[in-house]
C-alpha cells in the first residue's frame, strides 16, 4: 500500500498519532501540510505511531523522516481527540523537544510544502488546528483537549 493509498483510507476506529514542537532559538519548526488529511494546515513534524514504537522513538522517527533534524530533551505537552477530519478520527499525543542538530530539510516534498522556523506567539493565522491546539496546551499549560 502507498502512502496515497493510507492517507486516502477512512477507519472505523481511531488512529494514535504524535507530534512535537521543536524549539530552536525560541522558535518553533512548522511546516504546511499537502497531500493529507491535514492537507492546507500549518503542522509541526508528526505522524501516525507504528506498532511496537514508544512516542519518543516516534517523534524522532518524524522529526528526522520529514525534515532531517534531531532532537533531543523531549516531553509530554497535550493529549486531543481530533475530531475536525471526520470521518478519520484521531488520537493525537502531542511533545515538547530541544533541537539538537541539523537544518530542516524538505525531504518528503509530497507531505509538505516546506519548513520555517517561527515564533510561538505569532503563529500563522488560520482556522484553529493542531498548533493552535499545541500553543493554548504549551501557554496555558492545559493538557487535554476534546473534540478538536
Amino acid at each position: 500500500m502507498t502512502m496515497k493509498d493510507y492517507h486516502a483510507m477512512s477507519f472505523d476506529f481511531p488512529r494514535v498519532g504524535a507530534g512535537v514542537m521543536v524549539f530552536k532559538d525560541g522558535k518553533v519548526l512548522l511546516g504546511k501540510r499537502k497531500g493529507s488529511t491535514a492537507a492546507g494546515d500549518w503542522g509541526f513534524p508528526g505522524g501516525m505511531l507504528e506498532v511496537g514504537e514508544s512516542f519518543e522513538d516516534a517523534v524522532q522517527r518524524e522529526v528526522w523522516e520529514e525534515a532531517g533534524l534531531k532532537i533531543e530533551n523531549i516531553r509530554f505537552l497535550y493529549i486531543a481527540n481530533v475530531q475536525k477530519y471526520l470521518p478519520k478520527h484521531f488520537v493525537f499525543v502531542g511533545f515538547v523537544a530541544d533541537w539538537k542538530s541539523g537544518e530542516p530539510v524538505l525531504k518528503e516534498p509530497e507531505k509538505c510544502e516546506g519548513w520555517e522556523w517561527h515564533d510561538l506567539a505569532h503563529l500563522p493565522e488560520g482556522e484553529k488546528t493542531l498548533i493552535t491546539t499545541a500553543a493554548e496546551a504549551y501557554f496555558a499549560q492545559k493538557p487535554y483537549f476534546s473534540n478538536v
